[in-house]
């Protein structure tokens, strides 16, 4: 593997962990804001797929990262 692709994969895996810490920001912003004249309920609602699929983004991103920085294919 190139060394400009190997710097790129890795670019994108720390974008990603990056990510993740705004998914679970987010969430948890919306869950327990008030700025927004919304109804607790559907706070919980909107909030809680940003959740998952920020548990989603850890898994995805711990492999990118584990490939990307700890694989045995140095060139």
């Amino acid at each position: 593997m190139s060394s400009s692709r190997k710097m790129y994969e890795k670019v994108f895996a720390i974008f990603g962990t990056v990510m993740v810490v705004f998914y679970f920001g987010l969430a948890l912003f919306i869950l327990t804001t008030d700025l927004f004249d919304i109804d607790k309920a559907l706070r919980i609602v909107i909030s809680t797929p940003l959740f998952i699929y920020a548990l989603y983004r850890v898994f995805t991103s711990y492999e990118k990262i584990k490939e990307s920085f700890f694989s045995g294919d140095d060139e």
